[in-house]
Order: C-alpha cells, then structure tokens, then sequence
C-alpha cells in the first residue's frame, strides 16, 4: 500500500453490507459443493476488493452489530421491531466473512450494547480530527449525519456495486438540509426501517422547508405553537415521538472504541490465510483478485474488468477464419428454430473478435461458415445448443464442439438452480451481463455494437472455460464431460431440429373427448350434492363441500384449511368413498389430460412436427428433461395417456417409427451396484424379476407366487432405490405398517447385499459429501448432515437414488450416441427423434427398418458393462402408441 500525502480511513457497516450483498446476488446461485450458501459473502468481500483498489486506504475497519439489545432497545424495545426476519442462509454467512476479513488484514469492529453505526460515527471523527479523509460504506441512511468536507459517505443505490457519494453538497441538494440535520429531518418524518414514525402528513420537504425556517428541529419544536396549518396541528400531537426519534437516530462520537486508529493502519493481507478460506468457500477467481493484497500492492493483480477487453470488430471475420483453434465462440442473438443470429464473439489467448453477421458479404460468409462447420477447429461456448439452433437458422453449422460451460457447470454442481450465462459468470468470475446486478459489471455503454457484445462475452466464456474444466476434472469428471456430455449436445441438437410429426386430427380428438370425460364428471360431481354447481377448482368451495356440508374426515391441515391436493384426496376416497369425491377426481384426471393435449397442439409448428427442447442441466440426476412442450409429462399409465401417443406419427418420406427401451433398467443396476447374487442370478436366468424375488420372499415356489404377492415385491423393489420406508410402503400397498415392515425385513434377509448396499451408500455419501454413478457422476448432497431431521431424511433418500437414476441417465446417453454413430458410419437415413424416460424414438427410412433394430440393440445393450445383461425391448409402428410395447 503506498503511503500518500494525506491518510485514508475506510470505514464499512458490515451487517448494513452484506444484507446489501445478500439480496444483490442471488442465493441459490452462490454454493459451496457441500450446499453452505456463500452469496453474501461473495458480493461483500468483492465490494472491499474494488474499495481497496480504488481508493488505496491507509486504514481499514469493518464495524459489526452484535446480537442482543442496545442501549436504544433498552429505551425503546420496539426500535428495528419490525424488520424482516433474518433469512435463515445469511446468518452462517457473518462468520464467514469475518473469517475474510481476518485474512485480508483488516480489522473487525464491535461493541457492546452499541450499533456499528456508533462505532463509525466515532472513528470518523476520530480519523477527521487526525488529519484523514474518512470514507463510510453503509446503507443505514441515519451515517448521512457523519458527512462532513473531510467526510464522505458511499451509499448503496443497488446491490453493493452501485454506490452514491454523498458529500455536504450532494446531501443538500436530495434532502434540503445540512447533512448535520439530517437526524432533525427523520425525527420529523420518520424511519420506517428502525420502527420510528414520523409526524403524521409531514414529508421531507415540510420538513426540510421547517428547519430551514426556524434554524433546526430545537427551533421548530420551541415554535410548535406557531406552525401553521394541519401539519403544525399534527406536529403539535406528536411532539414527544419526534423528540424521541432525535435521540434515538443521534449516532454517538465519543465511545471508547476497541481498537485505535493505528491498529486500523491497513499493513497486507496473509496471502495463505486467503488461499485458505477462498479454497473452502470455492471463490478461485476471487482469491486471485485479493492475493495481491498480500504484497501491499491494492492496485495490480485485478483481474481485466469486462469493459477493458480488447475486441477486434474491424476486419474480424478474416482474422476468425485463420484461428487453428481451441477458442470460445459466443452467438449474440436469439435462439430457437426460428431465430436470426446476427452477431458472432471468439476468443483465444489474451485476443477478442466480434462479428455482425448481417453485414457480412458472401465470401466472408462463406468463410466463416466454413470456419464454423470445421470439426477439426475445437470450439467451447456456454449454451452449445441454443447456438447450434441460431446459427442453423442461417444455414451455417456448428462443428468441433469441444466445451460447454453450462454443462460444465451442471456438472460441478447439479442441484445448484441458475445455468443461464449470466448465473455462471457471476458464481465463478464475479462479472454481471447485466449492469447493476453485483460483482463486476459488464457495461459496454449504449454505444456498443452487437459485435462488440458477442466478442466481449466470448472472452468472458474463456475465462469461464478454464475454471471450470478444472474444477470438472478434480471432481473425477473429465471423461464423462468429454465423452458423454459434449459429444451429446449435437446429437440433441439434430432431434430438436426434426421433430416428430403429428396427427393433429387424432390430437384434437383426444383434447376433446378428454373435454367431454371432465363435463360429464362435474356433472355428476354436482349430481352427488343435489346439483350445486360449485367450482371444482377452488379449494376454499372444495373444503366447504367435503368438509363441512359432507362432513367427511379431515386431510392434513394447511394454511388455509384442510388439503385438497390430488394425494390427499385420493387417500380420502380410499378410506371414505363418496360419489362426490369419485366424480371431483375423475373430472381432475380429465381437465388435466385435457391441458396436456392442448398445450401439445399449440407447440405444433408449420411443419407440422413438435420440436422438444431438450436439456441436460435440469435434472440433477443427469435425466434429460424435456421442454415446449415437457413429452415427459404424457401419462403412461392409463389407457387415455397411450392414446395421446396415436397422434405422434412417422412422417413423410419415412417409413416406419421404431421405439427400444430398458426392462427394468432400475433393477439391473441395483443388482450390478450391490452385487446382490439373488438379484444378479435372477437376471442372468433370463426369469420374471419380481416373480422370483416373491418366490424368495414369501418361501414359495416361483409357479405359486400369486399376483398380489407380485405386486407388493414389485412396489418393494422398486421403492427401496428411491429410499422407501416401511410407513411409505404400508400407504402405497394399503397395508399395516407393522406387515410392510415385516415384508421388508424378509426382504432383506434373503437379499443382503441389497440390504448392505442401501446402507453403506448413504455411509459413503455422507463421509465424502457426494454419490456417484457407474461412469462417475457425481451428486452433492450436504445435507446428509444436516441437523435438520426432514431435511437429512430428504437426503439420505437422494443419496439411495442418486447412484441408480445417475446409472440408467449416462447409459442411455450412451447409448444416444452409439446409435447416432452407428447410423452415420452406415450411412443409413434413419434419426433419433425422441429420448423420454429410457426410451428411444427412431424415425425409421425406406428399407432400413432391420438395419435400425439391430443398431439399436447392439448400442443399447453395449451402453455399460454390468454384471447382469441389459434387456431391450424394440417395437415398431406407424405411431408412437403403436411402436411402443
């Protein structure tokens, strides 16, 4: 820190500043891979790093509130009453920044029985009358008092990277007063934030325009009586309130404070304290900002700020074109099938290039076109999909894809929420896309080109790149980023753009005869209670029928009543049937199909095909999803839900559709996972799983397991991967828990290796913090130690399905793949259309129907090395329904 001519003290609320910082930055985008929230003390501690690289202070202080009461709350207990109550994610987050506080060097302040704001208040005089200049950081209005000509406060206006100077000039020109009467100007109009309220109809120009008036509030209280109007009546009836806000917002400037100022001399952070806290809170990028601090030198070290990259915009296509690659490619633009991506960002080494597409001419174009459809050219981008799509709408291609920073950021963390561009940048490099919402702010100013937008995110993307690939690698997830996940971008990229085709004259029969089931269902809901028409989709009419004029018994109690949801009244109609509740359901199972068909047709596009999007970082067990429309959410289980299917349909120039999918593919990998050699024998033996399985339960021979027996094995088997407790199993069977309980102790005693396997997976996940799947996917899940019983229940039942789910998404990936392969080396003209649950959708060409089947099951079956084989099911058809089987 080089010492300069007149001394800097800096001076920060520390509470006041990371609430600011808390609300600024998303929480659920700022974890640690153990699940410790950390967005306030990213945003606050990257608020100080700008703050000490700017304004190079001699000394430092972050003063606190403690908890308990002040001597203001022993003369008022109803001062701050009402606040919010602390978010229960920002309180272990205090620790942690006085924790990164201590590493950087810099001093942390507190008192008892007194607010930070006294402790301020006081070292800025005493830092004015040592010769400094004092600047306060705080959101608490009441330090605008503080601010004098050696005195600045720094205001937050948003988040803790926006903030205001307020200077005696600044100060007078919002509020109408000298910043010393400022406290006289809120004990006449109020703080709503400290519970003091104000002069009822008195504002702050009344009040501003009356102390001016009469010299400040002592003035005007003396001259009460001779304030005019209704607001002198109103200040007359509240005298004694105003005089007690004034001594309550008087921020006291002669404590005896805990440190002196020469303590707060600002000598260096400890470069491996820092190492140390940022390794644990997982701030990489961060820790390289602050360990400069450690030399003394605030002012090197800082990463480039976003607007400070150099982007090339003159002459770039030629320059792109002659790039041998690996660089970061950015489309700047929107996406989709229909979109018109218009500008063009690459990056590479310490260089930047942006690119109008529009304004490019033919030859240009067709260079970079080329450039882009290069596989031999490594390309990383965030989004690689909804780039393929936007450029696809030009007629460019998008090859050699060798990164994506959104899947590498899934893989990190799965169940971290926010995968968007701007969430990542501002988890991992601190840099906002979007000006004003925290960290670093990307601010190309409203004159910046499109070009220049593209080219300066795709140096962003780089960055994002590096960090990442580590951290993906020291996670054990290299090879199933490289070789699953990437490669599978393209192939899911080519089903979204084809679509299935649909019979929309089988879709609309379906959305109106699900239509008719829903009338004649509320018909005769309403027949069941003497034909009151009342509406079925009110809860509050619903639980005025059941519960009150049928007097039926009560489900579980909520906010509002008693549940209505679909659970509890099934489990209602079960133990009460009613011809009401009989009726109130089918017209639910019937309104709801009726929704799902509709919003079918509406995503059908004028090709007449629906384009699913499909996304690998929804799921955190690595399932697609899928999306506009969510083909998952068609149910399978009832005869209405097949029927939907009859209206996706093969297309023209095809011949045939051809669907495969696992048997019991759940099962399989708990065999191959627990090394049960019941279960391994069972499929090996090629028998009825659940068959043989109740043969071992229940002591009987295979031929005599009955289909009740079957049944109950079936719920047990597969129950059990997804953490099924006795009292679960007994409400799915419609048993005693003692006998569920009892069902699943024989269970067990004949399938040990499944009992040892449930167990010690949820042992091993809780003493390293993740799961992990047969091709090493990782899942994190901190709150398997949780003290919290309901949550550390959630997650012990994760944990148990984390592995399975994980195993059966990465061999269907796979699977994806092989068969993508297979399909191009053969040079056949059959495509993957759909991938739903562990299912396969292949749009079969003329006279390539067995080739197909036979890629299919050589791929599927080859997708893991199990110790239990892989069964696939093919089915073909002219229909979805049909294909299936």
């Amino acid at each position: 820190m080089s010492e300069q001519e007149r001394p800097t003290l800096l001076l920060i609320d520390g509470l006041s500043m990371a609430f600011r910082a808390f609300f600024g930055l998303p929480v659920e985008n700022f974890a640690t891979s153990t699940g410790v929230p950390t967005n306030a003390v990213y945003g606050f501690t990257t608020m100080l790093a700008t703050l000490m690289r700017e304004h190079q202070p001699t000394h430092v202080a972050v003063a606190f509130d403690l908890p308990g009461g002040t001597f203001r709350t022993e003369r008022l207990p109803s001062y701050k009453g009402t606040r919010d109550v602390t978010p229960p994610e920002f309180e272990p987050q205090v620790p942690l920044i006085r924790e990164m506080l201590d590493a950087m060097g810099i001093a942390a302040v507190d008192k008892e029985r007194f607010e930070a704001d006294d402790l301020l208040a006081t070292y800025a005089r005493l830092g004015r009358e040592a010769g400094m200049d004092v600047l306060v950081v705080s959101g608490d209005r009441d330090t605008i008092q503080l601010v004098t000509g050696e005195v600045t406060l720094l205001y937050p206006r948003k988040g803790v990277s926006d903030l205001v100077r307020f200077t005696p000039e600044a100060v007078h020109e919002k509020y109408g007063v000298e910043p010393g009467q400022y406290p006289d100007l809120a004990a006449l109009v109020g703080e709503t934030s400290d519970n003091l309220p104000g002069v009822p109809g008195v504002g702050p120009k009344t009040a501003a325009k009356w102390i001016g008036v009469y010299g400040g509030l002592t003035g005007v209280l003396d001259a009460a009586d001779d304030v005019p109007g209704k607001a002198g009546e109103s200040l007359r009836g509240h005298l004694d309130q105003v005089r007690l806000n004034r001594e309550l917002n008087h921020l006291l400037t002669d404590l005896e404070v805990p440190l002196d100022l020469d303590a707060l001399r600002y000598g260096g952070a400890d470069a491996a304290a820092i190492r140390q806290v940022c390794d644990a809170l997982q701030f990489r990028t961060l820790r390289d900002r602050l360990l400069p601090l450690a030399t003394g030198d605030s002012t090197t070290g800082a990463p480039d700020e976003p607007d400070e990259i150099d982007v090339v915009v003159d002459g770039a296509a030629d320059a792109v074109v002659a790039l041998a690659g690996p660089v970061t490619v950015h489309v700047e633009g929107r996406t989709g099938a229909d979109a018109d991506a218009w500008a063009l960002g690459v990056a590479q080494g310490e260089r930047a290039w942006g690119i109008d597409l529009a304004s490019l001419d033919p030859a240009r174009e067709a260079a970079l076109k080329a450039w882009l459809e290069d596989a031999a050219v490594a390309k990383t981008l965030h989004a690689a999909k909804d780039a393929w799509h936007a450029l696809a709408a030009r007629g460019i291609g998008l090859a050699g894809v060798v990164g994506d920073t959104q899947i590498a950021a899934f893989l990190v963390n799965a169940d971290q929420r926010g995968f968007d561009l701007d969430s990542v940048l501002q988890r991992y490099l601190g840099v906002s896309l979007a000006a004003g919402a925290g960290g670093n702010e990307l601010d190309l100013g409203l004159d910046a080109s499109a070009a220049q937008s593209a080219g300066s995110t795709a140096a962003h993307v780089l960055r994002l790149a590096a960090e990442l690939d580590a951290e993906v690698e020291r996670r054990g997830m290299g090879d199933l980023y490289r070789d699953v996940e990437i490669p599978l971008v393209a192939v899911l990229s080519a089903m979204e753009h084809a679509g299935i085709a649909i019979d929309r004259d089988a879709l609309d029969e379906r959305a109106a005869a699900a239509r008719s089931r829903a009338d004649t269902a509320a018909e005769a809901a309403y027949a069941a209670i003497d034909g009151e028409q009342v509406n079925l989709g009110s809860p509050k009419q619903l639980q005025e029928v059941l519960f009150e004029r049928l007097g039926m018994p009560k489900t579980k109690k909520i906010k509002t009543g008693y549940s209505t949801d679909a659970s509890s009244l099934a489990d209602l109609q079960a133990k009460s049937p009613h011809p009401f509740l009989e009726a109130l359901l089918a017209h639910r199972d019937a309104s709801k199909l009726a929704q799902i068909i509709e919003t079918l047709a509406k995503e059908v596009r004028a090709d007449g095909r629906i384009h699913t999007t499909f996304s690998q970082v929804v799921a955190s067990t690595g399932r697609l999803s899928s999306k506009d429309p969510n083909l998952q959410n068609i149910p399978i289980r009832t005869e209405e839900g097949h029927r939907i299917r009859e209206a996706f349909v093969v297309g023209a120039g095809y011949e045939t559709l051809l669907t495969a999918d696992y048997s019991q593919i759940e099962m399989r990998i708990m065999a191959h996972l627990s090394g049960d050699d019941g279960l391994i024998e069972a499929f090996k033996a090629g028998e009825d799983l659940h068959r043989f399985v109740g043969a071992r339960v229940f002591g009987v021979e295979p031929e005599d397991v009955s289909p009740e027996m079957r049944s109950k094995v079936k719920a047990m088997s597969y129950g059990l991967a997804y953490g099924l407790s006795s009292f679960g199993l007994a409400r799915q069977l419609s048993l005693p828990v003692g006998e569920a309980q009892a069902l699943m102790d024989d269970y067990f005693a004949r399938f040990g290796g499944v009992r040892d396997y449930l167990r010690t997976v949820v042992e091993r996940a809780r003493d390293v913090g993740y799961t992990e799947t047969i091709l090493g996917r990782r899942r994190y899940i901190p709150d398997l130690t949780s003290t919290n019983r309901q949550r550390r229940d959630i997650a012990e039942r994760v944990a148990l399905n984390a592995p399975i789910q994980g195993s059966a998404a990465d061999l269907i990936k796979k699977a994806m793949l092989g068969v993508d392969r297979a399909l191009a080396e053969q040079g056949l003209a059959s495509r993957q259309l759909l991938q739903v649950h562990d299912e396969l959708v292949v749009e079969v060409a003329h006279g390539e129907r067995d080739a197909v089947e036979a890629i299919l099951v050589e791929q599927m079956h080859g997708a893991g090395d199990l110790s239990v084989p892989l069964d696939v099911h093919v089915g073909e058809g002219s229909n979805w329904r049909t294909a299936g089987h």
